[in-house]
């Protein structure tokens, strides 16, 4: 690992993980896609507020196999994409990001935009526990094809649950996969991290074997997202595990997820690629 990010006083730290604002039109995206899709709203997989999430089956004819002879209108059978939104563990929602879903259901995939309790009303060993129960709920109901995919702090949530016995493959966008620097500058403010956290929550300090990924990041990132997607992406190959590693010519922190909400996108020809195997 490049321990550039030692070297910085805390300012220049601050500012290489400051993203700034979503696009605003990623409400106007996320607001036109609800309205196109029915779906369910607000599953609920835990008591708190925030345990939550949306289901969207997949489009009748359209299948990730195209030689499965099932029933297409089966849940238990038809991959379910779990994609968990970003925000640094202490902002944004599921309602923000969800025109993502268009990429994976085009695709033939059920989808499901995930939310989960923030910092500081959670610690991170809970926010790590809450998007395992939310998967083992998923598993419960009949997806037991999950393809986990997250963006930002929902890439490193991804990674933390690639080894999930449901999780077949992943796809973390943009993902933080070391905790040390996090905890060094001011998105610790809420977080809090500890010492065991942060050594047992960075995800490229524990790499197990786990579903096939498809990393991605976008080449026009701050120089440290770029660094965690690429170290992380070579120290699972290094350790054997099957990995794409996708750099979106000119995509930025946030217009990687325009790439994501289209099936023919980069990420998602990558990851039908892994799935083909």
């Amino acid at each position: 690992m490049n321990p550039s990010w030692r070297n910085m006083d805390r300012a220049t730290l601050d500012a290489a993980y400051s993203n700034g604002d979503p696009p605003t039109d990623f409400k106007t995206r996320s607001a036109a896609f609800y309205a196109a899709h029915h779906g369910e709203l607000d599953v609920r997989y835990g008591p708190a507020p925030r345990q939550r999430y949306d289901f969207f089956p997949a489009k009748k004819g359209d299948r990730t196999n195209k030689n499965d002879r099932t029933n297409k209108n089966d849940r238990t059978d038809t991959p379910t994409f779990v994609f968990v939104h970003g925000g640094y563990w202490q902002s944004c929602d599921k309602e923000l990001c969800a025109f993502v879903a268009e990429g994976p259901l085009g695709l033939g995939m059920n989808v499901v935009i995930a939310e989960y309790t923030l910092a500081p009303d959670a610690s991170m060993t809970q926010i790590v526990g809450e998007i395992g129960l939310l998967l083992d709920f998923l598993a419960e109901r009949g997806h037991s094809t999950l393809v986990l995919g997250g963006h930002s702090a929902g890439g490193h949530l991804t990674a933390m649950h690639r080894a999930h016995p449901a999780v077949r493959h992943a796809l973390p966008v943009s993902g933080l996969f070391d905790l040390e620097p996090i905890g060094a500058g001011r998105l610790n403010i809420k977080l809090q991290l500890s010492e065991q956290e942060t050594a047992r929550f960075s995800p490229i300090r524990h790499i197990t074997h786990g579903a096939p990924m498809v990393v991605s990041v976008g080449d026009a990132e701050r120089p440290e997202l770029i660094r965690h997607s690429h170290d992380y992406a070579q120290a699972c190959v290094t350790a054997g595990e099957r990995v794409i590693y996708v750099p979106l010519p000119a995509a930025d922190h946030f217009s990687v997820l325009y790439d994501l909400a289209k099936p023919d996108g980069l990420q998602l020809t990558a990851l039908a690629q892994l799935m083909q195997g």
